[in-house]
This record gives structure tokens, C-alpha cells and sequence, in this order.
């Protein structure tokens, strides 16, 4: 084995050492090779996310089918039905207009996709989701059925670009409220609202200390990211 393929592994190693056992770790594969995915798969490692579209079809027949594969990239509602025949979730849903194409193309595949919900907390304007206090109204008229194929999971968010601690716990507090005002006052009923996804390689252990249950982690896992 190649220093490479010894220092992905270890790398996994030493992030499931540090993370309690209700927080799940999706290795964030954009921009890696086939290789470097298999190396960690051998690692033990079968969450992958990935941002682009073509990238995960041109990955997804080349690696073993256990693998569980996320899209936590931005979604264009005419891309979904390439990804929704082996997607296990969608982490960026920021429309409802999305959330009802992708159950209408996981119903044409006789699949269910998990779907989380992405809410805007960073100060950046380029980031996508739904207002705090918007998303609360409108799920008020969520109907669970009125998305057949599709399981509402939970919400996402993405943290500012900055080393402010501060900046970050607030962010990570604001999707965490959120999430719990959803989860208390408005899917009481729905058992499947329990995944909170926030958190990457310069953040995530800020992110579990305030609630994260998914953690999103790429170069801390591959090394620095290949354009």
C-alpha cells in the first residue's frame, strides 16, 4: 500500500475515533479520482458526497453498490432525473419546486431519495437555501404525502468562510433552532425529521458540539482539493 492509500485510511480512522456514534461522516469526494474513493471505501468509509451532476454519474458505475451516495451540491430541477435512479439523499434542497421534482423522478425509478432541507445561515450572499423564519412558514402547509417517493429528513446548512468561532457557533445555533423548531412544533409526527447536516474539515467538531448528526469532511480525508 502506497503512503497515499495508507494516509486516506488513517485519516477516516482518526475522524471516527473523534466523533460520537450518533454523527455519521460523508466523505466528500468531489474532484477525486476513482482511486482515492477506493482507497477509502477500503478504509471502511461507504457515505461519499459529491457537488457536480456528471461527476457522480461518471463515478457511481465504477465503485462497489453498497456505497451511499449523497449530492450536496447546488440542484438544478432539470438535473435530478440523472441522479435520482442510485442517489440515497439530497442534501441542498432550497425550493419546494425542487423537492416536487425529485419525488416525481424517485416515483418513476420505484425509489424513495432522502431529502434535507438547506437553510441559509452564512453571511455570504452566494449561498444557497431558505430564510430561517420562511422555511418555519411554509412547512406549516407541508403535506408529507403530496411528496410520494421522497423522505423529509431533516435541514443542511453551510457556515461562513471564516475562522470567527463566534461568527460559526452562531450560524450553527441558528440551523440547530431551527431544526428543533420544526422538529417540536411542526413534524411532531414525522419520525423520519431527525438529520441535521452541518459541519466540514475546518468546522465539524463546532458543528457536533452544536448538534450536528452529519458532518460533511473533504480534505481533511483526501487532502487539498483537485481542481
Amino acid at each position: 500500500m502506497s503512503s497515499d492509500m495508507a494516509s486516506i485510511a488513517e485519516n477516516i480512522e482518526q475522524l471516527r475515533k473523534q466523533l460520537p456514534a450518533h454523527v455519521r461522516l460523508i466523505a466528500v469526494s468531489k474532484t477525486k479520482p476513482v482511486s482515492a474513493l477506493l482507497e477509502a471505501y477500503g478504509g471502511g468509509q461507504r457515505l461519499f458526497g459529491e457537488n457536480y451532476v456528471q461527476e457522480i454519474m461518471e463515478k457511481q458505475p465504477l465503485l462497489p453498490h453498497d456505497i451511499e451516495w449523497h449530492f450536496i451540491g447546488h440542484l438544478q430541477s432539470n438535473k435530478v432525473k440523472y441522479i435520482a435512479p442510485f442517489v440515497h439523499c439530497i442534501h441542498g434542497v432550497d425550493s419546494f419546486k425542487l423537492l416536487k421534482e425529485i419525488s416525481k423522478q424517485a416515483s418513476k425509478n420505484n425509489r424513495v431519495i432522502h431529502c434535507l432541507l438547506q437553510v441559509h445561515i452564512a453571511q455570504e450572499e452566494s449561498k444557497f437555501g431558505f430564510d430561517s423564519e420562511e422555511l418555519v412558514r411554509e412547512c406549516e402547509s407541508f403535506i408529507p404525502s403530496d411528496y410520494p417517493g421522497v423522505v423529509l429528513s431533516g435541514l443542511m446548512g453551510m457556515a461562513s468562510f471564516t475562522e470567527d468561532e463566534s461568527i460559526l457557533q452562531r450560524e450553527f445555533s441558528q440551523l440547530k433552532w431551527t431544526f428543533e423548531t420544526l422538529r417540536n412544533r411542526i413534524f411532531r409526527n414525522l419520525s423520519t425529521f431527525r438529520e441535521l447536516s452541518m459541519g466540514m474539515s475546518s468546522d465539524w467538531k463546532l458543528a457536533v458540539s452544536e448538534g450536528s448528526t452529519m458532518i460533511r469532511v473533504g480534505s481533511s480525508i483526501f487532502g487539498s482539493r483537485n481542481q
